[in-house]
């Protein structure tokens, strides 16, 4: 099987993916702009939603992680034993942190945000629902199942939007029913796509030629096998190295949220218009980097073995790994940049089309601009922790979570004095901070275990200094215009400013072309080519 031609389709069609949801839940949130509060939206888009990511965060992260590193030769009975107990976990998890979020945090009024309780209770229980297909989303991942993926979540996707714009529109006043319906039906269809396909897969005359491990559907449920262990001992050591790693990474991750969640830094209002600027800026890093970081992980997992250091490794698999890593590194910093320059001269305008003088006064577009110089911290750190977490052993996982608890405690520190002093903008100065320590970390690893080889990936950090040029011509340029023609001196001068920004933007991608040609090679025979015939 061609892993990297697999897992370069899987990227792709996952970023493509991503690029559709986040364009709906873009239009979605101008929508309900028009006929919601920003009190209600920060309610559902910080709280209800954090509650929810952290359950299914928490319960089945760690055994995403510790259950795609597997060999062929994988025990899939005893793997689909230890999958199902992100199920009783993400029950307790549940009862516990909807008790936190109905009786120790702060309540939000009646009047401003209806039904808050049912929320929470909805919210939980959506989350319990979405782990009862954790085996079926494992085994589709580990054996690259890009078309089922994709199904699957645009299914549930364009359900529950279409769900919330009805209900927004007939019965606004509603309040949160209308979001914990539409999450409800999400991981209800999300759920039911993946059983659906096992169902009509499993069997099939395209599973046996394929000789898929598994042949009944009854195989997906937990088996007991007589005088075997119920679960592979070793991935559950591993899973719970990763579980205590998984539980830091999400405060790193959710910081912001969690910050503003117990501390009350900020108004839910203020809320609101955070979480609608930081998705406006994240489109990218989700539609792009995360699905790379995804896919690119079970490559690296399936090319050199964990634990192993570079000269007891397959050298041909060695070299593909390193190739890969490079060049992976030096397209995700080239978007990056781009992001990061552009994004400057850019915000003000983004945010006064988006959602007019609500967003682009005040805060929001500062707002806007260190979000896209933290893209540039996203996009490297997305890549450098997914080879590493791909080949850290139990141990070097057990000593990067101390690691990563003392950053956690410093990120959270940080953020809140950044708020206090620098209002929401500081939540992103601190995140910058954050991915600056854990890029420093992961890029020490790659360099110590690459440094017994002739590979240097780390190179891929290193751009052209042509391409380096045009890149600060541009923002320079760009800058200038921004002065010049944005944003309250008409159409007209909003049109200047774009054209101009066009063509930058335009010369710096033929640079790119003329500079990055084995970048080039690289994007275009296995991102852009549906069907692959070999790695690069």
């Amino acid at each position: 099987m061609d892993v990297l031609g697999q897992t370069t389709r899987l990227a792709s069609s996952s970023a493509l993916l991503q690029v559709l949801f986040r364009a709906v839940t873009f239009g979605l949130n101008a929508f309900t702009l028009r006929y919601l509060s920003r009190e209600l939206l920060g309610v559902v888009n910080v709280r209800l939603t954090l509650l929810y990511s952290t359950v299914v965060f928490l319960a089945r992260e760690a055994f995403r992680r510790a259950c795609l590193s597997g060999s062929t030769k994988q025990n899939w009975t005893k793997t689909i034993n230890l999958l199902w107990l992100t199920v009783p976990l993400g029950v307790v998890w549940s009862i516990f942190l909807g008790l936190v979020w109905l009786h120790l945090l702060e309540v939000p009024d009646p009047s401003v945000v209806p039904h808050y309780q049912a929320g929470v209770v909805v919210f939980g229980l959506s989350a319990i629902i979405e782990l009862l297909g954790e085996p079926f989303w494992v085994l589709a991942q580990a054996h690259l199942f890009v078309r089922l993926k994709v199904i699957a979540e645009s299914l549930s996707v364009v359900s529950k939007c279409i769900l919330t714009v009805i209900l927004v529109v007939l019965y606004p006043q509603w309040g949160l029913y209308i979001f914990s319906l539409a999450q409800l039906l999400y991981v209800s269809v999300l759920v039911m796509c993946y059983v659906i396909y096992f169902m009509m897969f499993l069997g099939s005359p395209e599973a046996t030629k394929k000789s898929f491990p598994v042949a009944r559907m009854k195989a997906l449920l937990p088996n007991w096998v007589e005088d075997e262990t119920f679960v592979n001992w070793k991935e559950a050591r591993l899973t719970w190295s990763f579980f205590k790693q998984s539980f830091l990474k999400q405060i790193l991750t959710e910081g912001e949220r969690y910050v503003m969640t117990f501390l009350n830094v900020l108004n839910f209002g203020d809320q609101g218009v955070y979480d609608i600027v930081n998705n406006l800026g994240s489109l990218v890093a989700r539609f792009i980097f995360l699905p790379i970081e995804e896919s690119f992980y079970v490559f690296f997992a399936k090319v050199l073995e964990r634990g192993k250091n570079v000269k007891d490794q397959k050298q041909d698999d060695v070299a593909m790994a390193a190739n890969v890593l490079e060049l992976l590194l030096k397209l995700v910093l080239l978007i990056g940049l781009t992001i990061t320059v552009f994004g400057f001269a850019y915000s003000q305008l983004a945010l006064d089309i988006y959602g007019g003088s609500m967003l682009s006064s005040g805060t929001g577009p500062d707002l806007l601009r260190c979000y896209s110089l933290y893209v540039l911290f996203l996009a490297v750190n997305g890549v450098t922790e997914c080879f590493t977490f791909a080949l850290m052993c139990k141990e070097e996982v057990d000593r990067y979570n101390f690691v990563m608890l003392a950053l956690s405690f410093t990120f959270l520190c940080i953020s809140y004095f950044l708020t206090h002093w620098h209002g929401s903008v500081g939540f992103i100065l601190a995140n910058c901070f954050n991915m600056g320590i854990r890029i420093a970390h992961s890029t020490h690893y790659i360099y110590d275990y690459f440094k017994e080889s002739t590979y240097r990936p780390l190179a891929g950090l290193l751009p052209s200094p042509v391409l380096l040029l045009v890149y600060i011509i541009s923002g320079v340029i760009t800058g200038f215009s921004e002065v010049m023609f944005c944003c309250d001196k008409g159409w007209m001068a909003r049109l200047a400013h774009i054209s101009v920004g066009a063509l930058c933007f335009a010369a710096t991608v033929i640079t790119m072309f003329c500079t990055e040609t084995k970048l080039v090679h690289f994007v275009r025979s296995q991102f852009l080519s549906r069907y692959m015939k070999k790695g690069t």
